[in-house]
Parts: C-alpha cells; structure tokens; sequence
C-alpha cells in the first residue's frame, strides 16, 4: 500500500541544484542533540581540527577506521555507483552552466587525412589513431562538492574569505583537490522504500521520523563517521531530464541536523540534483542544506549518485570507497564511488 504524503506548498518550477591535524590524529566532535528545525546562528563553522584545516568531518577517518573497515570486505561483488557521462545527460543548466560535451580530437580517417604526426599513410593506417575531448560544469554526473562550493557572507568553511582565497583560477583553500580518497563505512537508508513508493512525490521534505523509520524497517544503525546515503527514488528516473531535474525531494533542515549534529555523518549523498528538499521553505536562503552542511558543519555532500542496486539487494551496509578528481581549487569533480558488502563481525 503506497504511503501518503502532504502536499508541501510549491511555488513556480524550480531546477533545484546548483547544487591542522593528521587524519592519524583526528577526533571526532561531540554529539550534539538536533531539536530544532532552524538553524540557530548562519555563520560559517570553525573547524575542530584547526585554523589550517581545509577537508572538515573527513578528518574523522584515520587508518584504524579505514583498516576496520577494509578487513570486513566481502568482495564477492563490488557495486558501481556512478553514473555514465554522455551528450544529452540530466544535468544542471538553469543558471547557464554548460552541458557535458564530447568531441573527437583525432579519429583513424582523420587522422589518416591530416597525418599530425607527419608520419604517413602507412603508420596512420595501422596504429588507427583516436582522441576526444570533453567539457562540462564540474557539478555534473555523480560528483562530490567541496567545502568551498557554497558559504555566507563571503566566507567558506573555517572563516575562509574569498576576497583573500579566490582566485581567478580557483580558490586556493578548501578546493576538491585537497579532499583524501574516502574509505569508510556506507549505509543506504532507503527512505522510498520505507514510504511504499518506488520515487518521493516533488519537494517532499524527508523528516527526522522518515529517517528514523528507515533505518528501523532496514535494521541499521548510525554510526560516526558514516557515509550516509540517501534514497529518495529519483535515479529510477534517470536519463529522463525532464523527470529527473527539478523540485527534488530531499531532506527537511531537522533531518540533516539529526545526521549532522547528532549521529555524526562524515558524509552525506542523495541520489537527486541536491541532498534537500527544494525549494527551500525559507525565505531568506535558497538553499539552506548546502550552506549548512558545507559551510556551517564541514560535510561534504555527494550527488547524483545512483543507488538502484544496493536498494534492490537491501544492501545497507557497506564499505565505501570513492574519490574526486583533484581539480585543483574546483568546488566539486566528477566521483567514481563503490561500493563492497561486508561480512558480519567475528
């Protein structure tokens, strides 16, 4: 029996995404208890792990994490979750960003015609020579947005300033480039699933007893320094652009507190154009869940990530492993994750 929603209020179509110490060293901050669905101040975090600091709750792995994690594999099968880039894909444009583009550079004819090499036929003919090129927003496919993607008033994560970081080639603080691979523990919650609906209606805002009732039905707990990985359907759609874009559900602001603030998520990953339900309910920030989580709490977020397969072999948990191109001073790059089921405990 499919669940039923409330029908949150929503205005004109919106394409909603714009979307100091050693790890060695590293400890994660206190829990906090989430009560409220506001944020209490919007001014950017001050990182825990110091003034220098640039890759915010990453720092929470440390090489007993990733060795715990990693002495679990059951690598029986190894889950892809990236998507496939290719010409005409889903991709943010509402503000003119570029779609991904590809094109040939060289081709074995071509080639053949413009002997670049100055080589002739001969050699052209046999080594049938191809090269492409390609262009896009860096916020395009399956990526990862860096601590500098979003802020307030003029600053990043730990009072980075743009007038005195940014560049006219990138920032240099906070960048892609100066995120670690990531391994760590992932867990799937299947919030779709949980509501009897194969995709979440438009703009549904996904509530902390959502999330809750998840992960009872699943059977998994949180735990800090987890990969969180949010479900809400929208991949099943994909490649349909005009399905998969626009007004996504996602998460309210006390349910990205509860896993920020409370059950310690490293990470936070949906796979929709962004983590939160847009538009934003608020009036004064459009998107809030960005400015909370990259700028006031140091999580990076990952998006558009396809989690079809783990969701139809209930596999909730998992070892995940993934890193960015390092883009040097880019607020996001392309991210090829996988996922590995694990092996109970001895």
């Amino acid at each position: 029996m499919k669940a039923s929603f409330t029908k949150s209020a929503v205005g004109i179509l919106f394409f909603s995404w714009v979307a100091g110490c050693t790890p060695a060293q590293a400890r994660p901050p206190a829990a906090t208890t989430a009560t409220s669905a506001a944020p209490r101040s919007e001014s950017v975090g001050k990182s825990p792990w110091g003034p220098h600091d640039e890759i915010g709750a990453l720092n929470m792995m440390t090489p007993e994490s990733r060795t715990a994690i990693l002495a679990r594999l059951d690598v029986r099968k190894v889950y892809d979750l990236a998507t496939d880039y290719f010409q005409g894909m889903p991709s943010f444009d509402a503000f003119g960003d570029p779609h991904y583009q590809i094109w040939m550079t060289h081709t074995p004819r071509g080639t053949g015609v413009d002997d670049p090499a100055k080589v002739g036929h001969a050699h052209n003919d046999k080594v049938s020579y191809t090269g492409d090129a390609v262009s896009m927003y860096t916020h395009t496919g399956t990526h990862i947005d860096a601590l500098n993607h979003f802020g307030l008033d003029g600053e990043v994560y730990n009072g980075v300033k743009a007038d005195e970081h940014l560049g006219d080639h990138g920032w240099n603080r906070n960048g892609v480039d100066k995120m670690p691979p990531i391994i760590a523990r992932g867990v799937l919650i299947d919030v779709a699933a949980s509501k009897g609906v194969a995709v979440l209606p438009n703009s549904y805002a996904i509530t902390l007893a959502d999330l809750q009732s998840a992960l009872t039905r699943q059977a998994t707990a949180l735990q800090p320094g987890d990969v969180v990985l949010i479900r809400t359907g929208r991949m099943s759609l994909w490649p349909d652009r005009a399905r998969y874009g626009g007004n996504e559900p996602g998460l309210s602001f006390e349910a990205a507190r509860w896993l920020a603030e409370e059950k310690r998520a490293m990470v936070i990953g949906s796979d929709a154009f962004a983590p939160e339900a847009l538009p934003s309910p608020r009036k004064d920030n459009w998107i809030p869940l960005h400015t909370y989580l990259l700028a006031q709490r140091g999580i990076p977020i990952i998006e558009v990530i396809n989690l079809e397969e783990l969701a139809r072999d209930r596999t909730y948990e998992f070892a995940f492993i993934g890193a960015p191109l390092r883009l040097r001073g880019a607020s996001a790059a392309p991210f090829r994750p996988i996922a590995i089921p694990l092996q109970p405990k001895s």
